[in-house]
């Protein structure tokens, strides 16, 4: 029989922290606090594989689960000492999701379950708080008709008014009219009477009454918990973090503890360090008479933890280390032992009911990029980690992070505040306020950079968050759903801004006299929580002796080099600065783009359009001294390192002429007419270019061409050597798909490498002469081609477009409807096909170092800079993976850990 329910409490557990996996995040931390003598109350989890059976059959529970979860029940109403749906001392629980990684607001919660008329009595008579009864009892309500009547059914509400919004309107409007200002407010007489409209709305709106029995609210509450890992807003969220369908979640049935029993109750959330910016300071916020719902909801500014982590909005608040000394006492103790246990830092949640604290969670906390390196160098110096730990502690997408841009501070010094709230995500972001998620979408697609305004951020909202460049939120607190979904993401954001006032209806926010309409741009530093008007000037935010620092201890345990994709000298400075241990990719053609490309682009269109050799040779004379000149500066800032040079690659069409005044002026050099321009120009258009007369095939059809470049590599790099330098240049031929190929432009190379030793009186020039394998047939001869190739470079971009038959410049039009479809799990122009071009890559790099062991091997595609695919590489023993210079860290990064990793296989 299969166990899928497991037990904690009375500091007993079946599982413990590491069974993430099967009983997701928070059900195995539950277990682990269980065993290390914290008070947890008592509780049961429900395992990932009995979500995965429960949807897999259609919504049907396991036949053995009913047995399993009664037996498990029993054991918590002894832990406790009271018995679910008992009328004189009834147990009451939440339900509560729980992926192996943290989803923050993507999935289902039900707290107070079993409370119904015939337990309200005898909770009343126990704790003698009738307001407190029905408190619970009306949220309840709210939430079991949100989670498991409609979303868990699918209903899509009309206009966006679903029905925990029709109940929201309710309460406000029993508010207006009794003048409460706060929903503690509200006394016990009138949440008796909401709960009853409560009921009849539902009644109405849903057309089923809301089950007032135990055994129905537990198992409904159950599997909504498990469909929720299927709703939309959970879909989409994994799509962004890249979490695999088949994970499914966890639900733990935990005995409920009340935060909302008056003012000696309490719930809060608390870091063990500053996730925002590693500071080691005890970090979080609570609300007194409240549940955690109201907490991450920023429905209510929330106190601050302790007097220490007090800022301008939350001063005025009592802390809890001033209103409960000796809970705070207790909790900060908590604190201690976990980091101890754990050696990380940890997101904890608890209630306080009646002066007693009871812990409700405690998970790896999120935090930003900033802080994940502050943190781990910390702990090191603390000696909590490891320098191998140190290193393991540091996502590559939170070093992105930190490569970020930051807000000048000369531009900010002369900038108006326009409004302050808590600095909850990183960096600086400028863009056009929009008020809906949808709009940030739709904008976002349109090319613009947007700001996402709202009161406060829910679930709903994940994709223009997503979208947008930063967020700012009226509402919440460091705890908030916003500042959680943003740090996990590195995004800008500011919460709890309150003095903006936000008109949805005109689509404007007013700050004091002022008014921002949709599509006004302000300036975000999500570092301080400060909102400019306009947008201000960033800057790159690097100079971080600490990032430094890390970056020296992630070497150590690097075994693959990495090597950068460079065309410009300036290209080449910013990757040896971020690490660079050579060129993976200099392409020759990007001399003729960008500045001071004018004439070397008129003389190579001289060349293209040539109708002779002699014509061509002449063109390619007068352009070889600026192709040497711009190879030659780059392998001398890369004295001593390989430069990988590649031959001209693009199809010739591409330099074609098409303004009027270039068409003349060719035409004039070449003594013929624009119209004879056009035409020349008209042959050489192709039916597939990107599968056309480019690459090694134009070096066939034009050995001339081949010849000019290979000298300019050569002679370039013999004037260095007269100078007392060491370049390495590299020769890649592109596009091949056979060694005849190779043979046929490894003579030239030879002639010409000959010509140039006795023409500079050398004995030899340290070059190296192979190809770029970006073609399957090529990947597939792998062991011929290395026969002439002393090395490899897998083009990734063109091999995976030629390995899925996709245009890589047309996916945009269906990839999003292959991922959401799950026909692919990732857009394979991103990250590295492991089961499809994998295969070819693995056949290639083993027949290729079967006929040439000293055979060096790397990628320069996009995936180079890709952590997934860098692991992908070195699980394959790839010599260096080659990106953009402001990737390079991530790669760094991505190989040390990887290389961590295999040591624990």
């Amino acid at each position: 029989m299969t166990t899928y329910v497991y037990s904690f409490g009375n500091g007993m557990a079946d599982g413990d922290a590491t069974q993430a996996d099967l009983l997701g995040g928070k059900g195995a931390n539950l277990a682990e606090m269980s065993q290390l003598g914290l008070p947890v109350p008592a509780g049961f989890t429900l395992s990932t594989d009995c979500c995965n059976d429960f949807l897999s059959s259609g919504g049907s529970y396991p036949p053995e689960l009913w047995e399993q979860v009664r037996s498990a029940l029993t054991a918590v109403e002894e832990s406790m000492g009271m018995k679910f749906g008992d009328r004189e001392n009834p147990l009451l629980v939440s339900c509560r999701s729980g992926a192996r990684q943290s989803m923050p607001g993507m999935m289902e919660t039900v707290l107070n379950v079993g409370l119904c008329p015939d337990t309200i009595p005898g909770l009343i008579r126990k704790t003698g708080n009738e307001r407190f009864v029905y408190d619970a009892y009306r949220r309840l309500i709210m939430m079991y008709a949100d989670v498991v009547m409609e979303k868990a059914e699918g209903i899509e509400p009309i206009d966006g008014m679903g029905i925990r919004s029709q109940l929201d309107r309710i309460m406000e409007e029993l508010k207006e009219e009794k003048n409460y200002v706060n929903d503690t407010d509200i006394p016990a007489d009138d949440l008796k009477k909401l709960c009853e409209l409560f009921k009849a709305q539902v009644q109405e709106i849903l057309g089923i009454a809301f089950p007032d029995n135990p055994e129905d609210q537990l198992w409904g509450a159950i599997g909504a918990v498990f469909k929720s890992w299927n709703g939309r807003r959970a879909i989409a969220y994994r799509r962004i973090e890249g979490i695999p369908d088949q994970w499914g979640t966890a639900c733990t049935v935990q005995s409920m503890v009340f935060g909302n029993m008056g003012a000696s109750s309490a719930t809060g959330v608390a870091f063990t360090r500053n996730p925002a910016n590693g500071e080691n300071r005890f970090y979080g916020e609570w609300l007194p008479d409240a549940q955690g719902e109201d907490v991450v909801a920023g429905i209510r500014t929330p106190n601050p933890l302790n007097n220490d982590t007090k800022n301008d909005q939350n001063a005025h608040l009592p802390s809890l280390e001033e209103e409960m000394p000796v809970v705070y006492k207790d909790l900060y103790d908590i604190r201690e032992k976990l980091e101890k246990h754990y050696h990380d830092m940890l997101d904890i949640e608890f209630t306080i009911q009646e002066e007693r604290l009871y812990m409700l969670q405690c998970r790896v906390g999120k935090r930003t990029g900033p802080a994940a390196l502050n943190m781990a160098m910390d702990m090191l110096e603390e000696g909590l980690i490891t320098e191998k730990q140190c290193v393991m502690r540091v996502k590559p997408s939170q070093l992105d992070e930190l490569l970020h841009p930051i807000v000048d501070p000369d531009e900010e010094r002369k900038a108006c505040i326009v409004a302050k709230g808590l600095p909850a995500g990183p960096g600086g972001a400028f863009g056009q306020i929009v008020f809906t998620a949808q709009d940030a979408v739709n904008w976002q697609k349109k090319g613009k950079q947007v700001i996402l305004v709202r009161e406060e951020t829910n679930p709903e909202d994940v994709e223009g968050m997503r979208a947008a460049e930063g967020i700012l939120t009226a509402r919440g607190g460091m705890t908030s759903h916003a500042a959680l979904v943003a740090r996990g993401w590195g995004k800008c954001c500011i919460v709890g801004a309150a003095m903006i006032k936000l008109d949805f209806r005109t689509r404007e926010m007013r700050v004091g006299g002022k008014v921002y309409k949709e599509g006004d741009v302000v300036t975000l530093n999500g570092s301080k929580g400060l909102v400019y008007e306009g947008a201000l000037k960033m800057m790159d935010a690097t100079e971080n002796p600490r990032f430094k620092a890390f970056m020296s201890i992630v070497d150590k345990f690097r075994t693959m080099g990495v090597r950068t994709n460079a065309d410009s000298t300036q290209d080449t400075l910013i990757a040896l600065e971020y690490g660079a241990e050579g060129i993976g990719l200099f392409r020759t053609e990007h001399m003729f783009y960008g500045g001071d490309s004018d004439h070397p682009l008129f003389l190579l269109r001289k060349m293209i359009l040539s109708d002779t050799e002699d014509e061509r040779r002449q063109a390619l004379e007068e352009l070889f001294p600026f192709m040497k000149r711009d190879i030659q500066s780059t392998l001398a800032t890369m004295d001593g390192m390989p430069v990988t040079i590649r031959l001209l690659d693009p199809p010739l069409h591409e330099f074609v002429p098409h303004g009027e005044s270039h068409q003349k002026e060719l035409a004039a050099a070449l003594d013929i007419t624009t119209h004879d321009v056009i035409r020349r120009g008209e042959e050489l258009q192709e039916s597939n270019p990107m599968m056309g007369h480019r690459g090694v095939r134009l070096g066939i059809t034009y050995p001339e061409i081949t010849e000019m470049q290979v000298r300019a590599i050569l002679e370039a790099a013999a004037e260095l050597i007269r100078q007392g330098k060491n370049p390495m240049p590299e020769i890649m031929v592109p596009v091949t798909c056979d060694v005849k190929e190779l043979v046929f432009a490894k003579k030239i190379t030879d002639r010409v490498y000959a010509d140039i030793l006795k023409a500079f009186d050398l004995e030899s020039i340290d070059y190296k002469y192979g190809t770029m394998i970006e073609i399957p047939r090529a990947a597939l001869l792998a062991n011929k081609m290395a026969e002439v190739a002393e090395f490899f470079s897998f083009g990734t971009n063109d091999l995976t477009q030629m390995t899925f038959g996709f245009s890589r410049d047309d996916t945009g039009g269906f990839m999003s409807e292959y991922l959401d479809a799950g026909i692919l799990d990732a857009d394979p122009f991103q990250t590295i096909d492991q089961d499809g071009m994998g295969q070819l890559i693995e056949y290639s790099v083993e027949r290729g170092r079967k006929t040439r062991p000293d055979l060096k091997i790397g990628i320069c595609g996009e995936h180079g800079g890709d952590p997934a695919s860098v692991a992908f590489c070195y699980a394959n023993n790839l010599t260096y993976v080659s990106c953009s210079p402001f990737r390079i860290p991530i790669a760094r990064l991505a190989a040390a850990q990887a290389a961590l990793k295999s040591e624990e296989l």
